[in-house]
């Protein structure tokens, strides 16, 4: 028994019989629906995370977003008071000026020295007191749209 050498035209032809037209598409197969389910099951989980994810991201950005307005608003009426109150100091001590530059003698100016000054002691206390109360109020309420964002988070993850 003689066989014949493979050529390579009969090795061509057996590997392209054994081998699909398309080497690149995928062959079709079939699934059990149980695995098609938890397919499907965790597609639609991937989905409800992620709009919960963005959601809870969206709000997280207005929360942050209404703290910045409110700082900023706050630091301009912080800045605002500051400038009334240097402008109420300055004018204070030039109204000194004036009189102590018209005093007729040394016991009147020290009169009017005591005189200025226990004002403006009482005038930098009662600022002092504005600051303080205006600094709280500021942290205050820059502080809550970030503690009601913070609540509502919570509660949604106690509900869930």
């Amino acid at each position: 028994m003689t066989e014949k050498p493979a050529t390579t035209r009969t090795v061509k032809k057996t590997i392209s019989a054994a081998l699909p037209a398309d080497p690149f598409t995928m062959p079709s197969v079939e699934f059990p629906p149980a695995v098609r389910e938890m397919a499907e099951k965790s597609v639609a989980q991937a989905k409800e995370a992620y709009a919960k994810f963005k959601t809870a991201a969206e709000e997280a950005t207005d929360a942050l977003e209404d703290t910045y307005e409110s700082t900023r608003k706050g630091v301009i009426e912080f800045n605002f008071k500051a400038l009334d109150a240097a402008k109420t100091n300055t004018d204070a001590t030039f109204d000194f000026i004036k009189e102590i530059i018209s005093a007729k003698s040394v016991a009147e100016a020290i009169e009017l020295q005591t005189s200025f000054a226990r004002k403006q002691f009482e005038a930098l206390s009662g600022q002092a007191k504005e600051f303080q109360e205006l600094a709280t109020k500021i942290a205050s309420e820059s502080g809550s749209p970030l503690k009601d964002a913070f609540s509502k988070a919570v509660k949604e993850l106690k509900a869930a």
